[in-house]
């Protein structure tokens, strides 16, 4: 035992380890031998044992170990010799040193004591100090003994501690790395890497297709060689490999084995041994992990492969993860493909429906009972408008598709504009609306469309649930002490519970309705309002006393610090342009969406001509040579983007204002609009009063 002690509380030191004591036996018949025996070797300071017999000696070997025995010659019964015999033959006792007592000291007995396995030969009477120091030579030697296995024992204690050490070190950085693995590839270059040189010479990984074919595959040595390819090789034979390993589990092969796999043409070191575990996921394989070692008798062992089963099992959960994120992934993807070609869909019969309505309105028709049909058409065509905008705008804010286009922005007058287009609706409606606006301008950063939807939104909300006879008023102020502008709506109509308040601004949240839905919608207008005053910085919140006492809105966005006013000069530009009249060429495979807007420009007094594919297109406008080129995506023949990307190209065409007209209104179908050579994108159903203004400040080439 080792201790540590101080004689001064400043200086500590180690002292020598206390050996532990040893076990001596001494067999005699005679009780008064017994008692010089012990006196004798009471000095050594271990624990004597004494027996009066052969018999006894043996049953004791049984249950101690001693590091010497004393044993009389001469004892009735069984005698000296015979005792030994027997304590030799037991493998237990086989090595433990024996010395003869005895008072025949002729040679023939020497030789039968040597010969039945005993160490020494003592004459009695003994000398003690003779018998001392023989037997404290074998004490010192069982103690060596004792102290060298209880080293070999704590070295291999210590070299399983650090081995399991590692191990856990091994594995938790293993399992960190694939947590944060976003790919296939990810997890591949984890496999790969982290065993070479703790577990491998050599690491390859494969992932397989649906039907089990190896697919990807990736790996890496310790050491790079001669003529070492740069992507993996194909092993002829994997197929082979990972059937034997789908029958038992894994599949451990050494270098006879493994010559019938290795590849001809592969001029690499012919590994001693190949670990081929499986990755599966839900009980099928997706995959194979192979570990190979080049040093000759370097095998792996069952401990070795119980750790690869564990690796391989933490990859298999981070391979079942990445697979369900792509599932996730790709079902969301088709989603938005669905939800694209869904609204281009809809959005073109909206079209000249919405044009039809705007002739209708600008013929002036005379019968009464036709200007309340085409009302009738126009409300319902905007209000599926919205709702087709809503939806698509909800999913771009939740996967952060949507991108601002800030800009200096008047806020006073966008809160302006905005309440005067709702005017007449709410006057329809017998809804009385307020404004409270500031005397001067409150300038900030911001995407001006994107402002005016929000703000829409809410009067579109309020006027939804503000009985014929209420009131709705909108206030904007600006807060010098937090540098911020708030625009609160408050309405007096049917509240909202207190229970609802804090989802109000959740996707597809509403409030119980009845089976009439009176109120309608979806529940993505407020869910709308929050996504894009966050994305402008703001914050937005909502207040009620409750069902029957009305709501409040309130709108908080951050005030421009440079106040910049819009240039005169621009604005005298564009009012000198009004009354400019063009010749527009408009490329529109839906007949009536064609026939519409040819209509409609036509009242405006430009010159329209019409194509119905993309090559009559670009044959009309050679002919044509057009200012302007209204013109579909979704063509036959050649799309939009191919159109865009000619008129580009052709030195009598290349100056033509492009205008997108599509009922793909995502920003990704903008952002290409623009890749091709459009200049401006006008989603349908198009707003004929936006693309009067469009054309309004437009400098177009003569």
């Amino acid at each position: 035992m080792t201790s540590i002690s101080s004689s001064n509380p400043g200086f500590l030191y180690m002292e020598e380890p206390v050996p532990e004591k040893v076990n001596i036996l001494v067999v005699d018949d005679l009780p008064e031998k017994l008692l010089v025996y012990e006196t004798m070797l009471e000095d050594l300071g271990q624990n004597v044992v004494t027996v009066s017999s052969g018999e006894e000696a043996l049953k004791l070997l049984l249950r101690q170990e001693f590091a010497v025995i004393l044993l009389d010659v001469n004892m009735p019964g069984m005698d000296g010799f015979e005792t030994a015999s027997l304590i030799r033959r037991r493998r237990k006792s086989a090595r433990t040193p024996i010395i003869f007592l005895t008072a025949f000291t002729d040679e023939m007995h020497a030789q039968q004591g040597y010969a039945t396995g005993a160490v020494d030969y003592l004459p009695t009477p003994v000398v003690p100090e003779i018998l001392r120091a023989k037997v404290r030579v074998f004490i010192e030697l069982q103690q060596m003994r004792s102290q060298a296995a209880l080293q070999a024992e704590e070295r291999a204690r210590r070299t399983a501690a650090e081995e399991e050490a590692r191990k856990s070190a091994f594995l938790a950085r293993f399992s960190e790395l694939l947590a944060l693995s976003q790919s296939r590839a990810e997890i591949m270059r984890t496999l790969v890497e982290l065993p070479v040189s703790y577990m491998a010479d050599m690491a390859m990984v494969w992932l397989g297709g649906e039907e089990g074919e190896p697919v990807n595959i990736k790996w890496r040595w310790q050491e790079a060689w001669d003529g070492m390819p740069s992507t993996p090789p194909f092993f002829p034979s994997l197929k082979k490999i990972l059937r034997r390993m789908a029958a038992g589990g894994h599949y451990l092969l050494k270098r006879d084995e493994l010559k019938e796999f290795w590849p001809k043409t592969l001029n690499a070191p012919l590994l001693e041994s190949l670990l081929v575990m499986p990755l599966k996921v839900r009980g099928k394989t997706q995959g194979a992990l192979l570990l190979g070692r080049v040093r000759e008798g370097a095998y792996y062992q069952p401990g070795e492969v119980a750790l690869m089963y564990d690796l391989v099992s933490r990859a298999s959960v981070a391979l079942e993860n990445i697979m369900l994120i792509e599932r996730i992934q790709e079902a969301d993807r088709r989603k938005d493909e669905f939800l694209g070609m869904l609204a281009h869909e809809l959005r073109n019969p909206l079209g000249p429906i919405r044009n039809a309505v705007q002739l209708m309105r600008m013929m002036g028709l005379k019968e009464q009972r036709l200007g309340e049909v085409r009302d009738i058409i126009d409300r319902q065509v905007s209000h599926m408008a919205r709702l087709i905008d809503d939806l698509l705008d909800a999913t771009r804010i939740a996967r952060g598709k949507i991108f601002l286009r800030k800009e200096t922005c008047d806020l006073t007058n966008i809160v302006r504009q905005t309440v005067e287009d709702y005017c007449n609706l709410f006057a329809a409606d017998g809804i009385q609306l307020e404004l409270s606006l500031p005397s001067a301008p409150i300038y900030l950063e911001g995407d001006g469309t994107r402002l005016v939807q929000a703000i829409g939104n809410l009067l579109h909300n309020a006027h939804k649930f503000t009985k014929k006879g209420g009131k709705v008023s909108v206030t904007l102020a600006r807060n010098k002490k937090d540098g911020t502008a708030r625009i609160t709506i408050r309405d007096t109509g049917i509240g909202i519970a207190a229970e609802m308040l804090p989802s109000v601004f959740e996707v597809f949240q509403q409030a119980e309705q009845g089976l009439d839905r009176g109120q309608g919608g979806l529940g993505l207008g407020l869910a709308l309002v929050k996504g894009l005053v966050e994305l402008h910085g703001g914050r937005v919140c909502a207040a009620s006393e409750g069902l029957g006492k009305g709501a409040e809105f309130v709108i908080q966005l951050p005030v421009s610090q440079q106040h910049q006013k819009a240039d005169a000069a621009v604005v005298q530009e564009t009012a000198e342009t009004n009354g400019r009249k063009y010749r527009i060429l408009v490329i529109e495979d839906n007949r009536d969406t064609a026939e519409s807007i040819r209509l409609l420009l036509g009242l405006e007094g430009h010159e329209v001509r019409i194509a119905h594919s993309g090559p009559a297109g670009l044959e009309a406008a050679q002919d044509f040579q057009p200012q302007i080129v209204l013109c579909d995506i979704g063509l036959p023949g050649m799309d939009g983007y191919q159109v865009a990307r000619a008129i580009r190209q052709d030195s009598q065409l290349s100056e033509v204002y492009v205008i997108a007209l599509t009922g793909y209104g995502r920003e990704e179908d903008q952002e290409q609009a623009r890749h091709a050579g459009f200049n401006i994108h006008l989603t349908k159903p198009i707003d004929f009063s936006m693309l009067c203004n469009t054309l309004t400040g437009l400098q177009a080439s003569p």
